[in-house]
Formats: structure tokens, C-alpha cells, sequence
């Protein structure tokens, strides 16, 4: 974008903080994004201040009001501690009629309810996992024909949180336990979903009215039987257990041409029908026997540098700043649009 901006940071921050001073955080590892974001925007020439964001909005709106942004970067994951409010920030920008980045109120909030969202996709005839949602409170009551194997999960945490070796399960006792542990120890509901036996396949997506699928990634994981074979969290977020078991992310180099056109557009219908916008993951299964398994939906992904979706642009010839400035144009449009 050759126009220069004034952009306003949304950061989380884990409790209430005075004043504006991050310096301390953007050096550590879980501020990555935030530091990569403030560096490339500093690059592009634009103009920069930040807010962190915990519990109160009155920062939000306050900043707003006096510094004027052109457009927010929106890189808010939670509030107060909950995920499935980060909804209720960008409901909160959308009020304030500025623009800002990523999706908005209902592409968030249908993303992070894996069982509404794999509905969704379902009557849009996109394929899915078969799945069934147990609900805090109430009995762990088991259909009888249950898919196993199965892998249990929260039911609207992202990033892999809370899913393990022991997620895997294949009869009721054990489905029952790990049911049980994702309502105690991470305090949401649960999901148990097929696990669907094939590649393990990220399709990160560009744009708004027309959407750029990016080259697509794959995680490997080797041929130790003893190793799980899907994402952990520890496979997502820890290098040496990666290297420990031999997994590897990188990208994908031998699928037919008539089955990477029918992920790309399996994954564009995916990325409208859960009205994601700018940028977005699609994490899915490429099964033996053909089928294509959308088993995640990622708006606002992890936007690093070296993560999967800076990879992926940077293989298309997207370097990093330039990957910012497109997504912070297609912000922009966008609010234009809307004026």
C-alpha cells in the first residue's frame, strides 16, 4: 500500500497494565507476532501506536477517539482470559465504525464453535469429521455407533490446546476419562471428532472479494508407531519434541493438479461460508480414499515469521512487510466500503 497509515495495535496482555511501555513483552517468545507486526510496520513507514487489551474496553475506545487510526491491527486472541470473547472486541471496533483486520464478530464466534462450524460446512456440503459435542454439567452420554477412533478436544480453544497423545480413544471408558479432563482441567466443553486417517494439510488463504489460496503446507510425521499421528500440542509448539519424534512442517510438493484444485476450492467455500475475511487457515485431512476433511477453521492465524501462513506467502512471493501491507489494504477497502 503506498498510502501511509496510522495503525493502531490491539495486543492481549494476561492482567491490567499501566501505561504504554511493551518493551519487556515484544522480547519474549509468546510476543512474536506483536514484535514481527510492529518491526514490518515500521518498515512500510507506517505510523504506529499500540493498546493492550485485558479486561476493559475503555482503553480501546479511548485510543480510538484520540489517536484517529486509519486501521486497527487486531491480533486480540481473548478478553479476560476467555477466548470465546474475542468476538466482543471486534463487536466493539465495529461500534466504533473503524476499521480493523481479520474477521469479524460472526466469522470469529462461528470459528470457535467447532461443532456449529462443522454444521455449517456440512449443509454447505463441505466435508467434515463426524463428531458429537459433550456439554459441561451434564452426562457424558455416548451414541452407540461413536466413529472411534476419535480425537477429543475443547470444543472452542484453538492453537491445539488440550489435545495430547491421550486425545486419541477408541472405546467408551477412555472417551469417557478424556471427556472428563477436557471439562476439569481446561474448564470447556468437549468435542470428539473422527480421526480421519491421510495427510495433514494447511491451506492458508489471502483476500476478501477475491481469495488467493497460498501453497499449501503439510506436517509429516515419520513412521514411529509410537508417535500420535495428528497435532499435539507440544508437536505444534515445542521444536525439540518435534525433533525428538521426527516431525516436520513444510510444504506440500507432489499432489495432482486436479486435487489441489479441489482442496483450493473446498477451502474457498469453507472461508465464505464461515465469512472469514483478510486472512485465514484451513486445516484439513486428505484421506486414502479421496475425501477432502476440513477438521479446523483459523481466522486471525498465527501470523509469525517462519509460522505456517508467513511460509506459505513467503513461497508465493509474498515477503513479510508486504504480507502486512496487503492485509492491512484489505482492511482498509473494506472500511471504505462500509462508509
Amino acid at each position: 500500500m503506498k498510502r501511509k497509515l496510522r495503525v493502531l495495535c490491539l495486543f492481549d496482555i494476561i492482567e491490567p497494565k499501566e501505561g504504554e511501555d511493551f518493551s519487556r513483552e515484544l522480547e519474549t517468545e509468546d510476543w512474536r507476532t506483536e514484535a514481527d507486526i510492529l518491526r514490518a510496520l515500521e518498515d512500510l513507514g507506517h505510523e504506529r501506536s499500540v493498546v493492550g487489551v485485558f479486561d476493559d474496553v475503555s482503553p480501546i475506545v479511548q485510543r480510538v477517539r484520540e489517536y484517529g487510526p486509519d486501521v486497527v491491527f487486531n491480533l486480540t486472541e481473548q478478553f479476560a482470559g476467555h477466548r470465546d470473547l474475542d468476538k466482543s472486541i471486534a463487536a466493539v471496533l465495529d461500534l466504533l465504525g473503524v476499521p480493523y483486520t481479520g474477521a469479524g464478530p460472526m466469522g470469529l464466534g462461528l470459528a470457535r464453535d467447532k461443532a456449529l462450524a462443522k454444521k455449517i460446512l456440512t449443509y454447505h456440503r463441505v466435508g467434515v469429521p463426524a463428531f458429537v459435542a459433550f456439554e459441561r454439567g451434564r452426562n457424558v452420554k455416548i451414541p452407540r455407533r461413536m466413529p472411534y477412533p476419535v480425537i477429543v478436544k475443547p470444543l472452542a480453544e484453538d492453537a491445539s490446546e488440550g489435545i495430547a497423545r491421550a486425545s486419541l480413544v477408541s472405546r467408551d471408558s477412555d472417551l469417557r476419562r478424556r471427556v472428563r479432563f477436557i471439562h476439569q482441567s481446561v474448564g470447556t466443553d468437549a468435542i470428539a471428532e473422527e480421526y480421519v486417517e491421510g495427510r495433514e494439510v494447511f491451506c492458508s488463504i489471502l483476500g476478501n472479494d477475491r481469495l488467493r489460496v497460498l501453497p499449501l503446507r503439510e506436517v509429516t510425521m515419520g513412521n514411529d508407531p509410537r508417535r500420535p499421528r495428528f497435532c499435539t500440542y507440544r508437536i505444534k509448539w515445542d521444536p525439540d519434541h518435534r525433533q525428538r519424534w521426527g516431525v516436520e512442517f513444510g510444504f506440500v510438493t507432489d499432489l495432482d493438479r486436479e486435487v489441489a484444485r479441489r482442496v483450493s476450492r473446498v477451502c474457498k467455500r469453507a472461508y465464505r461460508v464461515l465469512q472469514m475475511r483478510d486472512y485465514a487457515r484451513l486445516d484439513l485431512r486428505l484421506a486414502p480414499d479421496g475425501r477432502i476433511v476440513i477438521f479446523e477453521a483459523n481466522p486471525n492465524p498465527f501470523l509469525a515469521r517462519g509460522e505456517d501462513f508467513a511460509e506459505s506467502a513467503s513461497e508465493a512471493g509474498i515477503d513479510y512487510p508486504e504480507l502486512v501491507d496487503r492485509i492491512l489494504a484489505l482492511a482498509v477497502r473494506r472500511g471504505a466500503r462500509a462508509r
